[in-house]
């Protein structure tokens, strides 16, 4: 390890590879606070950089963990002592915008907020949000699939990549910097990389495919009477706003009134007495126009007994008033501590039903836990907070039983966007069938032959 950290320091510089204290005062991830274990971390500054410390990480046989802005819950970004994290803290440049292709050129660890607000200085949008749009990066989100708010309208991160750069196990670079729309010139290359957890390679550079602005936000917190008038609203609204429609988030009762009416920490917009809650969002730009439909639409809404209360935002600290209850995830762990966050995802139509199997499977084991729903309704996403008084691997495992099983038999997935890391590795196989594991050890196996990348994420050793 000595003689390898002494040839990536002439690779990157003495300032650029952190050891001792200067890796334990690091945090390995958001959520636990845990102090960071790597033997080191390593700053390259370029994608050249990195493929100089690839390559002499690859004769070493030595495994390397990424990092981004750490704003994961699947432990993805795990270290162990033996390992290196290779953080992309210095690679943070927003290199080209071109407001004619739409496309914004950018290295991987920038903060999604940078490249937003590049992208609005453009007179554009890079549409893709999520709550940890300060701290999470651009090659995070990448290496994950991020989904985040406006899936319903503009699509994972999948569908806002056109291009981009990764380093592999063994330094080479693969460069697909790809700036249009059309291009079928063989295999989509890209594809391997996004979502992969950095298993497959390091997501160095992107383009990205930005949209026209849609400066009027229209949005609106509304109560429902039962889970059908919910997806009924869904399905109206969608049709009735023509497209604009950007976010349908939907808040069970229990999380609208744990973080309004029951702890205080927000006013409650609407009373905490229905059964559902959303916030209905859409995008537009002629404003008047665009009030009115939205208007019309929520007034038809009411006329169909699909909502039975609502609110309407007509400012922006209205309309983060009304977020903020959505996103306020330092309050639920504020609140429900000890507690586990599950991201899944399951066809629409069952999700009633699932909740309170889930509860159910829950409160049948601990009399006095709680689950806390809320989720993407418009993209099939659910998240739930459960807290049962403790979190040791045992309970944790128990509760893990409650959510996962019920999705097998659904057609769901254990991720719905958060990703596999360690966490969820040993229920993968719930979500994906054993050929599709198959030829997942397969890639893994050509493209990292000895493991060193993100070892042991997504995918559980192979057993004999």
């Amino acid at each position: 390890m000595h003689a390898l950290l002494e040839q990536i320091t002439a690779l990157v510089g003495a300032a650029n590879v952190l050891t001792g204290q200067d890796v334990s005062a690091r945090r390995a991830d958001w959520m636990s606070g845990a102090a960071c274990r790597a033997a080191a971390i390593v700053r390259p500054a370029s994608t050249a950089e990195l493929s100089e410390v690839m390559k002499a990480c690859h004769a070493a046989r030595q495994p390397v963990v990424t990092h981004g802005g750490l704003t994961g819950l699947v432990h993805g970004a795990d270290a162990a002592p033996d390992e290196l994290v290779i953080s992309m803290e210095r690679m943070t440049r927003i290199e080209a915008v071109d407001p004619v292709g739409s496309t914004l050129t950018v290295q991987a660890g920038a903060p999604l907020q940078s490249v937003q607000e590049a992208a609005e200085d453009a007179g554009l949008q890079f549409p893709l949000d999520l709550g940890a749009r300060g701290s999470c990066t651009i090659g995070g989100n990448i290496s994950t699939n991020a989904g985040g708010i406006r899936v319903i309208r503009y699509g994972m991160t999948r569908q806002l990549v056109l291009g981009l750069e990764a380093v592999m196990a063994d330094g080479r670079v693969v460069s697909s910097m790809n700036h249009m729309l059309k291009n079928n010139a063989g295999f989509d290359l890209k594809q391997l990389f996004i979502g992969s957890e950095g298993a497959l390679g390091i997501v160095t550079r992107a383009v990205l495919r930005l949209h026209p602005q849609t400066p009027d936000v229209q949005t609106a917190l509304v109560a429902c009477p039962d889970f059908e008038s919910l997806t009924g609203l869904l399905g109206h609204m969608n049709q009735a706003l023509g497209g604009n429609l950007s976010a349908f988030e939907a808040m069970w009762q229990s999380h609208y009134r744990l973080l309004t009416e029951e702890s205080g920490r927000h006013s409650a917009p609407l009373p905490a007495g229905s059964p559902f809650y959303a916030i209905v969002e859409s995008l537009g730009t002629d404003a008047d126009s665009h009030a009115a439909q939205f208007s019309q639409a929520l007034e038809e809404a009411f006329e169909r007994e699909l909502i039975s209360d609502a609110v309407l935002a007509h400012s922006s600290q209205q309309r983060q008033g009304l977020w903020v209850i959505r996103e306020d995830i330092e309050g639920l762990l504020h609140l429900l501590a000890p507690f586990f966050i599950f991201d899944v995802s399951l066809p629409i139509g069952a999700m009633h039903d699932y909740v309170i199997e889930v509860e159910q499977a829950v409160q049948q084991r601990w009399p006095d836990g709680r689950v806390i729903t809320f989720g993407h309704l418009g993209d099939g996403n659910l998240h739930f907070s459960i807290s049962v008084g403790g979190d040791d691997p045992e309970t944790r495992q128990a509760v893990e039983q409650c959510v996962y099983r019920p999705l097998a038999v659904l057609g769901g997935s254990v991720s719905a966007e958060h990703g596999i890391g360690l966490e969820k590795r040993s229920y993968l196989d719930l979500s994906r069938t054993p050929e599709e594991l198959a030829l997942m050890r397969q890639l893994k196996q050509a493209l990292d032959p000895h493991n060193l990348l993100n070892r042991g994420k997504v995918l559980a050793p192979a057993t004999t």
